[in-house]
């Protein structure tokens, strides 16, 4: 109980920063589940201590039942049909419209009661309505007790069941989830094969299996003593044939499950003293990565304590399960054949999740660039470090990945619901690619220092809530003093490029006078560096007015602040206090952190 009530007060704490005008739900979720391992059906009971802290009056709940888009003629397949690019997440070996009954996925509630009182839910596929027998009013609690059934499905889509590796279990998803209902309404979009939101509360979960299967899962398990020799150990002191796992899991807003007989079970310590759990196959050729794995995941936590903030949690699990790699809360579904480099960066960056989502719950249906793309900028400097690659560069993949999104022809706003996209790649390169190049632009138009105190910042402000980008926005101005709703505003919603140009250079007096061309519709403040024949350098600093402040001087050599650019106004003259013919070098961002499609134009002379 210490663990959970330290949460709480780190939920509490958080939230007591934010607007009075913020509200959040909050559901205790306490489960049991049996499962049968010769089929993959599983029956369960649930109920679901549901707080209605909005201002409004709840007469209707919805609920997430995500396995029965695993049947043929779902919209989900549907969907990947209907798509106008193949989902290279679905590549299966059958399509979903082949399966037969057994190999379908399914979830299905019975005898679901609020407060004791028997209700009529409604299902629509992957979406349950639920309307209630007792309004909900602001500040109540209501108990929703029920009963579900549920198949596995044969497919692998984060969640699944033999998987190609072998694992038996993958289980993400998996259980009726009450849907979040927030300051735009009910959160209940149908389940496409995208991305997920939910409620913050507490799991209690038990998880009745065949004796010979070893268990992961979130949250923290509350009988190690039913294992003989501890946790993942052997079995063969029990009578029966099911094991009881039971685990709890504080301050969540998911939980999910793996299990295999054929697990190998390591614990390593992690930085403050968080266990790092290890489940993986028996498999001769990969123990050696997976033993390799362990330390530097260890480094890995510890990047990520250092530049966000603390892990809070005390236990986080890596499981060989499903397919790629899914984060969910305390624990990571991996694939788990791969070589070591691959291995190392799918760890990382599901773990980096652990706090671009798992603490910092964004809707991902409408921001997900928000993790995936965090994610993704923080994991890769962590690799670069940790695996001591040393790249001039690490954030290269995601700048070439914009830039070929931007070049494409299927670019859409970042703002676009996950579902709604086109083009399936063209999600992909927004939410991974553009996503990671917001922050690391960022980085360039308030300065590195003020980016990494950003970061810290969101997160000791937002952690156990569902901050938005104009809660990230907010802090990034608290904290460097720069006006930054136009660098949200172009970047999230709209497809505008940044291109600029040095479209000439010309003598005046002793002077160069130097012409820059604004081409694309983004605007950004330039660094414009100049390198003279005798080897002396100095940078133009050339803020927009729409920044109403200036970053300070990232370099170390001279630094020359001009007057504004307006947006307005698409040319610019930058005067340098000495002629052309002492002029070595031009360049326009030395740092290649501004994402300009074209910088072929962004030098002198040109090349």
């Amino acid at each position: 109980m210490h663990k959970m009530c330290t949460l709480l007060f780190c939920f509490f704490t958080s939230f007591s920063v934010l607007s009075q005008t913020y509200w959040q739900q909050f559901a205790d979720y306490k489960m049991s589940v049996d499962i049968n391992v010769s089929n993959y059906r599983y029956t369960g009971i649930q109920s679901i201590d549901y707080k209605n802290n909005s201002p409004d009056v709840i007469k209707v709940v919805f609920c997430h039942l995500f396995y029965n888009a695993f049947k043929p003629g779902s919209e989900m397949a549907t969907r990947i049909k209907n798509g106008k690019d193949i989902n290279v997440r679905f590549l299966f070996k059958r399509n979903i419209d082949s399966l037969a009954k057994n190999e379908q996925g399914f979830l299905f509630v019975k005898n679901l009661t609020q407060d004791g009182v028997r209700l009529s839910p409604v299902h629509s596929e992957t979406i349950l309505e639920v309307p209630l027998n007792s309004p909900l009013l602001p500040g109540e609690t209501t108990t929703l007790s029920l009963e579900f059934e549920g198949q596995v499905p044969m497919l692998i889509r984060r969640s699944g069941r033999d998987s190609k590796e072998g694992v038996a279990l993958s289980l993400g998803q998996w259980y009726p989830k009450i849907a979040e209902y927030d300051y735009d309404g009910w959160n209940a979009d149908p389940y496409l094969g995208r991305e997920f939101h939910g409620v913050w509360g507490n799991y209690d979960v038990t998880i009745n299996i065949d004796k010979n299967y070893v268990v992961a899962a979130s949250g923290y398990l509350q009988n190690p003593e039913n294992f003989g020799h501890g946790y993942g150990g052997s079995h063969s002191n029990h009578k029966g044939k099911t094991l009881s796992w039971r685990f709890l899991a504080p301050m969540v807003h998911d939980f999910a499950w793996a299990a295999d007989p054929n697990y190998i079970h390591d614990i390593f310590p992690g930085p403050n003293g968080v266990k790092l759990h290890f489940f993986y196959k028996n498999n001769p050729d990969i123990l050696e990565n997976w033993k390799q794995l362990q330390p530097k995941t260890a480094e890995f936590m510890r990047f990520f304590n250092n530049t966000i903030g603390p892990y809070p949690y005390k236990e986080y699990n890596v499981v060989q399960g499903g397919d790629g790699g899914m984060e969910y809360a305390m624990l990571t579904l991996i694939t788990g054949e791969r070589d070591f480099r691959s291995l190392a960066g799918v760890t990382s960056h599901e773990l980096a999740h652990s706090w671009f989502q798992h603490v910092l719950a964004t809707n991902e249906m409408k921001h997900e660039w928000m993790d995936e793309g965090f994610t993704s900028y923080i994991s890769t400097l962590a690799e670069d470090v940790i695996l001591e690659e040393n790249s001039l560069f690490p954030l290269e993949a995601s700048y070439n990945g914009y830039f070929k999104l931007a070049s494409s022809g299927a670019e859409q706003p970042q703002s676009t619901n996950a579902n709604r996209y086109d083009y399936n790649l063209g999600y992909e390169a927004t939410a991974y690619s553009k996503g990671a190049v917001f922050l690391a632009q960022l980085g360039y138009v308030i300065g590195q220092e003020n980016l990494a105190t950003t970061l810290k910042q969101y997160y000791s402000r937002f952690k156990f809530t569902h901050p938005t980008p104009n809660d990230f926005r907010r802090v990034a101005e608290d904290v460097s003093g720069i006006q930054l709703k136009w660098y949200l505003t172009d970047w999230t919603q709209t497809t505008n490029t940044i291109d600029y140009a040095i479209a000439s250079i010309e003598n005046q007096n002793q002077n160069s006078i130097l012409t820059l061309k604004r081409l694309g519709s983004m605007p950004m403040p330039l660094d414009v560096l100049v390198n003279f024949k005798d080897g002396t350098q100095e940078v133009h600093y050339i803020p927009i007015s729409l920044m109403r402040g200036e970053k300070e001087n990232p370099y170390k050599m001279p630094w020359i602040v001009q007057k504004d650019w307006s947006w307005a106004s698409t040319t610019y003259l930058l005067t340098i206090g000495r002629p052309v013919n002492e002029i070595l070098s031009i360049i326009v961002d030395p740092t290649f952190y501004m994402a300009d499609i074209n910088r072929g134009n962004n030098v002198f002379p040109r090349k």
